[in-house]
């Protein structure tokens, strides 16, 4: 690479300017990545170093021009990242090897696909990527970093980070995708009679129950009701006790509504007045695709998670123009609502060459199997056909 580019680490997202971060950003369109969005996580006390995620972003400049980041963190802990690693964890105790800290690349407390190193348009993405990644290699030595690991990875990206050198490790995700539904009842069609009468009879146990959803997105929503979302989110995770995953603080559902409203879609499940839900779900979206988020109820109604979380959300997208909802982490069901199992890339890199060495012998074979696993889930949905 040139002499005249400069590399630089931020403990902060607040170093790197909003609008050069967006600008790189921006072409991809991904709201859990943009300047904003990390920025709330941190401001609100989600993502700071007392609980495990310590900001270490990487941007390139030339001259006094941004013309690439990598959003980075130091992790003390695997919480937070839907992506299971303690298995590499207990390879290196055994080894004698610090685990923790590691390099994590992601969208923190966020399942969902993107993630890249973000360049300027006209730059040699493939010579970028192996740039950056050998200033990553270099950082991990100096510190005593065990591994830098890079989830959530775009399809397009993993192919030139395999190329330098990153290990790919498989897992499984559910999607929605839309084949030509002009309405809901072009979704059921894709069922068999079977599936569709539960559907329907899932949805029936909401209306008898006297509930009614309605979708409120962007400026619709009217102020407070994401402050009430906070109050379903952490009702439900406080409802697994230890187990609840509850990682988001009542600031950053605040600043979301402030800042980040234009990405946000509330699925207001109510007895009546949709200002007076009874559950409620909260998704993102950009112009193609909802990513399913969050969700809680206060009261126990027979198919409420599935109407609230799956059948509302996909009715608003068919209806929106939305060709792909991502519903979240977790959940064999989700292939009985129509939801695919596919495989995604996370890459690695070991900085132990014993500790590498196991992982990369050992990674084959999980990845033979993941996709094994992918395909007998997908060849049990309920659909007439698979596209």
């Amino acid at each position: 690479m040139g002499a005249d580019l400069q590399a630089r680490w931020h403990r902060s997202i607040t170093e790197i300017p909003q609008p050069a971060w967006q600008a790189l950003a921006a072409p991809h369109d991904l709201p859990h990545f943009s300047w904003d969005w990390l920025h709330c996580l941190e401001l609100s006390g989600a993502v700071t170093p007392r609980h495990g995620w310590q900001s270490c972003h990487l941007s390139l400049w030339r001259r006094q021009e941004l013309i690439a980041v990598a959003p980075l963190y130091l992790k003390a802990h695997s919480y937070g990242e839907f992506v299971f690693d303690q298995a590499f964890a207990q390879v290196a105790g055994q080894l004698g090897l610090e685990y923790y800290p590691k390099l994590l690349g992601m969208s923190p407390l966020t399942p969902a696909l993107g993630y890249r190193f973000f360049t300027a348009p006209g730059e040699d993405q493939q010579a970028m990527t192996q740039y950056m990644l050998k200033l990553v290699d270099d950082l991990c030595r100096r510190n005593g970093i065990l591994s830098a690991n890079f989830l959530y990875a775009a399809a397009d990206w993993a192919v030139l980070a395999e190329q330098a050198g990153c290990a790919p490790w498989l897992q499984l995700r559910s999607e929605w995708r839309r084949t030509g539904e002009a309405d809901f009842t072009d979704y059921l069609a894709r069922f068999t009679a079977n599936q569709r009468r539960n559907i329907k009879r899932e949805r029936n146990a909401v209306a008898r129950a006297g509930i009614s959803l309605t979708p409120m997105a962007g400026e619709e929503i009217p102020p407070g009701m994401v402050q009430r979302m906070h109050g379903f989110y952490s009702a439900h995770c406080a409802r697994w006790g230890p187990w609840g995953s509850k990682y988001l603080t009542e600031d950053f559902f605040q600043l979301a509504e402030q800042r980040l409203r234009r990405h946000l879609v509330l699925f207001s499940a109510h007895e009546g007045d949709p200002l007076a839900p009874v559950a409620m779900s909260l998704c993102l979206r950009n112009g193609r695709q909802l990513w399913g988020r969050y969700w809680g109820s206060d009261v126990e109604v027979n198919g409420l998670h599935f109407e609230t979380c799956y059948y509302t959300p996909i009715n608003w997208a068919i209806a929106q123009g939305i060709q792909q909802f991502d519903p979240g982490a977790g959940g064999s069901h989700k292939q009985r609502r129509g939801f695919q199992g596919e495989p995604f890339t996370c890459l690695h890199r070991w900085f132990d060459p014993t500790l590498d060495q196991l992982l990369r012998a050992w990674l084959p074979e999980s990845n033979r199997r993941l996709v094994q696993q992918i395909n007998s889930l997908n060849a049990r949905m309920p659909l007439h056909s698979r596209s």
